[in-house]
């Protein structure tokens, strides 16, 4: 095997729970490879660079394995190699929320019915009559 599609690799490597969410975020532009968009129809190979941003932040890493399959965790961390300045840029950010979260700057969870009026307000769709 010289390529996979994009969206079948993404979800191997476990960056996405789905394919179908993989395939999203390359149409919506979270997915770059080489430089360029990719696509969700677009082949990866060996050795190829690519940007991918998801909930957990954003990863720049080179293939070093295809694989359409899903597996273990294990297995998915050894289909590609994160570079040093992606994975260290990645901790100061979890390190940053951490510091908020402990500072009362942002809640875990769902909004409270105060936290839902005070974003009302700030989007400008309170009217008092």
């Amino acid at each position: 095997m010289e390529t996979v599609r994009i969206d079948k690799w993404l979800w191997a490597a476990r960056f996405f729970k789905t394919r179908s969410l993989a395939s999203d975020a390359c149409d919506i532009g979270r997915i770059e490879s080489n430089g360029h968009r990719a696509k969700a129809a677009r082949d990866v190979r060996l050795g190829d660079r690519l940007r991918i941003t998801n909930e957990a932040g954003v990863f720049e890493l080179e293939v070093l394995q295809l694989s359409e399959t899903r597996g273990p965790a294990a297995v998915a961390q050894t289909l590609y190699r994160e570079s040093a300045e992606s994975r260290a840029a990645r901790e100061n950010v979890a390190a940053e929320r951490k510091q908020m979260l402990e500072a009362g700057c942002i809640t875990e969870g769902r909004p409270s019915k105060r936290d839902r009026r005070e974003i009302s307000k700030l989007r400008g769709r309170i009217h008092r009559f």
